[in-house]
């Protein structure tokens, strides 16, 4: 991990290697970031997964190293993010595994007719009133214009297997409003960690799951990232050692 990292940051770097796979991400408005690596190491998998925003495709190549033999659909809105999220499949071991659509994920939940997904992944955008970024493609990326709450869970409620699990990283504030819809999509939470930067500060962000049927026992835990400036907590470190190098 560079040396200039930060937590919740993005990635400056023209690529960012991992230990398997190499992310380029000079064409991508959502570089890798710290969000992202958490929600790949976290999520819950299967056989079929599904990643909404695909962005440079982290997700679907984390995915497919943590659950071999599974075959992950990779969706993203934006063409030259779509073009990227290819060549880093293309490039990686698990070419075979990943194929990368582009189309939004309210076209693309409207015509697919196959096997409903037994596990699905967003890092969603998730500014909902903020002022908009003048940069049209990190626009898209960030804000929920293209993708509000209520058309990503009418895509995850009419996609997702009836075992399945949902799984998404959202900042603090915008937890409420992503539990809401779930609800009125007739999705259950099931857990969630919230996810603090050091010991003594509130959590910045939630890793979510929800599903069909509410949890026998519903997870909810708190974890800390750094337990002092660039010194990984042993929760951190342990979630994500198959990946960083």
């Amino acid at each position: 991990m560079p040396s200039n990292f930060t937590t919740f940051a993005t990635m400056p770097n023209t690529f960012f290697r991992f230990r398997r796979f190499v992310v380029f991400q000079d064409r991508c408005a959502m570089k890798v970031g710290t969000d992202g690596v958490l929600l790949g190491a976290w999520a819950a998998g299967g056989r079929k997964i599904l990643d909404i925003g695909a962005g440079t495709g982290l997700l679907s190549l984390m995915m497919a190293q943590r659950f071999t033999g599974a075959h992950i659909d990779a969706v993203e809105i934006d063409g030259e993010s779509c073009l990227q999220a290819r060549e880093n499949v293309e490039r990686s071991p698990f070419s075979d595994a990943i194929s990368v659509h582009h189309a939004s994920i309210q076209e693309y939940a409207a015509m697919y007719q196959g096997e409903c997904y037994d596990a699905i992944v967003s890092n969603p955008p998730y500014f909902e009133n903020a002022l908009k970024n003048p940069d049209i493609q990190r626009q898209v990326a960030r804000h929920s214009d293209a993708l509000p709450f209520a058309d990503l869970f009418r895509a995850v409620s009419r996609l997702l297997s009836a075992d399945g699990v949902f799984s998404a990283i959202i900042p603090v504030e915008s937890k409420g409003r992503l539990d809401e819809e779930a609800s009125m999509s007739g999705l259950f939470a099931v857990s969630e960690t919230g996810v603090k930067t050091t010991p003594r500060k509130a959590p910045r962000r939630y890793l979510v799951s929800y599903a069909r049927r509410p949890a026998a026992v519903f997870q909810k835990e708190e974890v800390v990232l750094e337990i002092s400036p660039g010194v990984r907590s042993e929760w951190y470190a342990r979630l994500t050692a198959d990946f960083y190098l």
